[in-house]
């Protein structure tokens, strides 16, 4: 995350850079491009300043996990990022 993101969340919004899909399996086989699965696991590069009553558990630099389909897909400066509520979030690894 050397750059740093022109884009702020607002309220309890959080912005994640999802990692890289699966090359390989355990066993040594390579994946092709359209039997890939989804990545569920990513780091937060930014996060809002939450809601009134309900301050934001997460931080930028986080790893987490979050739904197969949980939200928005964005592109930020030739990036792909996710932007979500953190209430789509599952847990902190």
């Amino acid at each position: 995350m050397a750059k740093k993101l022109n884009v702020t969340p607002l309220h309890d919004r959080v912005i994640v850079k999802p990692a890289p899909a699966e090359e390989k399996t355990a066993g040594g086989i390579i994946i092709p491009d359209t039997a890939k699965e989804k990545p569920q696991r990513g780091t937060i590069v930014a996060a809002g300043p939450g809601k009134k009553d309900e301050p934001m558990t997460v931080k930028s630099g986080d790893t987490v996990l979050y739904g197969k389909y949980a939200g928005t897909e964005i592109s930020i400066n030739g990036e792909d990022l996710l932007i979500m509520r953190e209430s789509d979030l599952l847990a902190i690894v």
